[in-house]
């Protein structure tokens, strides 16, 4: 997440001696250039999905509604970017109060848009596997109570972020109180993002084996995309909590070398989570027809195998034409 912990402050650790500031070198400039990448793939990629919406003609409005909502989310994420991108090369010159904000509207954006591919996972798996769909009814509540949560879990940046000066630049970055407050926020993300992730593998999982368990039928369209869905899930965000992990541990253990590692390195696997807003255009709104026309294969090829020992009943719903 975004400028999170680029710089770690903690009042009751001036024994670990002054934390290193960037410098203008190669490091700083690999995760301008991947930010930069992001805001010019993602930004056209979610406003094509909100404008043409892509391939939506048999979703359910349950889909379409959170479809919609990831690709929002993605937008105002990386609509935000600019601001960071200039800090980073420059420093910080937008104030105190922009500072706050911009982090807080960074976390809401990036909770909203995993919540939004976590529920978006746990519906296809229960119209897949248990063949059973979400209310359409209560489309609004879902995402007010997503986004709900979001808010609620990007709260922290609201009490941490702060303006600090080294080497004669202003940087936004969290400064925390203590040992135990920065050790809460850090692992309080990595376990959250610990749960999103089993939840994606758990329903894409059985997704793939129902969906392969039908006679005569094995789509490799369905492994790719649930393949890629999980691998880019885990490999672009795995790397920051990594870092934050280690970087819990150099608190702890007051390691500085250590913590000036994870200083280094926290920039640039930051940098790799905001690839996520630009790629689940490609992995979920573009290709979220191929479940869905996988399903209607299986419901035909088991209607057709019927035909021969029995009238085929008109009034069967495919219940798979909504996912």
């Amino acid at each position: 997440m975004e400028q999170l912990n680029s710089t770690v402050v903690i009042s009751n650790m001036s024994s670990l001696g002054p934390l290193l500031h960037r410098s203008w070198n190669f490091k700083d400039v690999i995760p301008v250039v991947m930010l930069c990448l992001c805001c010019l793939l993602g930004v056209p990629g979610n406003i094509g999905v909100i404008l043409l919406k892509p391939n939506w003609l048999h979703l359910s409005s349950v889909s379409r509604s959170l479809m919609l909502n990831l690709a929002i989310s993605d937008l105002l994420c990386l609509l935000t970017l600019p601001p960071w991108i200039y800090s980073l090369l420059y420093g910080w010159s937008f104030g105190l109060v922009a500072c706050k904000v911009l982090a807080y509207l960074v976390y809401c954006t990036i909770y909203g848009s995993q919540l939004t591919v976590t529920v978006l996972s746990i519906q296809r798996y229960l119209i897949v596997v248990r063949q059973k769909r979400l209310p359409e009814m209560k489309n609004a509540m879902l995402l007010v109570v997503l986004w709900m949560v979001a808010f609620i879990l990007s709260i922290p940046v609201l009490v941490v972020r702060q303006l600090s000066t080294h080497q004669q630049q202003i940087v936004c970055q969290s400064q925390y109180s203590s040992e135990a407050q920065g050790v809460v926020v850090l692992l309080a993300e990595t376990l959250f993002d610990t749960f999103s992730f089993s939840v994606i593998v758990f329903s894409y999982k059985h997704i793939h084996r129902k969906i392969n368990r039908a006679a005569f039928f094995n789509n490799p369209q369905t492994t790719r995309l649930v393949t890629s869905i999980i691998v880019s899930f885990f490999v672009l965000r795995t790397p920051y909590h990594v870092i934050n992990v280690l970087g819990v541990a150099a608190m702890c253990l007051k390691n500085k070398s250590l913590l000036d590692f994870c200083i280094k390195m926290w920039d640039i696997v930051k940098a790799f989570t905001f690839v996520n807003s630009w790629l689940n255009p490609l992995l979920y709104a573009f290709t979220s027809n191929i479940i869905c026309t996988v399903c209607r294969k299986k419901e035909q090829r088991q209607r057709q195998s019927l035909q021969n020992i029995q009238t085929p009943d008109m009034s069967t719903v495919d219940r798979h034409h909504d996912i």
